[in-house]
C-alpha cells in the first residue's frame, strides 16, 4: 500500500496540474493569445492575423510591413536571376549581396510579423510581379542593364519608405526594425548606382 502511494502521489499532482492547465487559455509563448485579435484575408498584397501576439499596429504600420514583405520578396527573386543571367562579375557580386542582405531583413520581418499575428505576402503582384517577368525574359549585358536600373529605382523608393516608418510608425518594433535597416538599404542604393554606370 505504501509502494502504491509513493508512486501515484507524483502522477496525482500531475494530473491535477494537467487538468488545471488545460482549463487556461494558451499565452503568447505557447503561440496563442487569450485577447481578441483582429483577422483579415492574406494575399500578396495584404497583412492577416495568424495567431501571434495582439498588436496595437495602425493601418499604415500593417501595410509598410506588407509592402516591406512584397519588396524583400523581390529582390530575393531578382537576385537568383542575376546569378543565372548576368554576364558581368560586379552585377553577380551585388546579387549575391542582396541575396544575402534581403534574406537576412526577410528573416527578421518575418520573426516581427509572426508575433504582431501578420501575415507576409509569398508571392509577387504588380509592379514587383511585372519586374521579374521582364528580367525572365533577358539575359548577358541586356539582363545586366535592365536589372541594375530595376535596383536603383527600387532601392530609392523603398529608401522612402523606410524612412518614413522609421519616423511615423506608430508601433516601436516596425519603426525599430525600419531604422535598422535603413542604413543597409542606402548602403545598395550607393552600391547599385556605381554598378549600374559600369553597364
Amino acid at each position: 500500500m505504501n509502494r502504491f502511494l509513493t508512486i501515484s502521489a507524483p502522477l496525482l499532482v500531475f494530473v491535477i496540474a494537467c487538468g488545471e492547465r488545460a482549463g487556461l487559455p494558451e499565452t503568447a509563448t505557447t503561440g496563442t493569445s487569450n485577447a481578441p485579435f483582429e483577422t483579415a484575408t492574406a494575399s500578396a498584397t495584404t497583412t492577416a492575423s495568424t495567431g501571434g501576439t495582439v498588436s496595437n499596429m495602425t493601418p499604415a504600420d500593417k501595410e509598410f510591413v506588407s509592402r516591406a514583405g512584397m519588396a524583400g520578396l523581390y529582390e530575393v527573386q531578382a537576385a537568383n536571376l542575376a546569378l543565372q543571367n548576368a554576364a558581368s562579375d560586379r552585377v553577380r557580386e551585388f546579387a549575391q549581396r542582396m541575396l544575402t542582405d534581403h534574406s537576412q531583413a526577410n528573416f527578421e520581418l518575418q520573426e516581427l510579423a509572426t508575433v504582431k499575428g501578420l501575415a507576409l505576402p509569398t508571392q509577387l503582384s504588380g509592379s514587383h510581379k511585372s519586374a521579374i517577368d521582364h528580367l525572365s525574359g533577358l539575359n548577358g549585358a541586356e539582363f545586366d542593364k535592365a536589372y541594375m536600373q530595376h535596383m536603383v529605382s527600387d532601392h530609392r523608393s523603398d529608401i522612402a519608405e523606410f524612412e518614413r516608418a522609421s519616423q511615423t510608425a506608430r508601433d516601436s518594433d516596425v519603426q525599430g526594425w525600419a531604422t535598422r535597416t535603413l542604413p543597409t538599404l542606402k548602403a545598395h542604393a550607393t552600391l547599385a548606382v556605381e554598378v549600374a554606370a559600369g553597364v
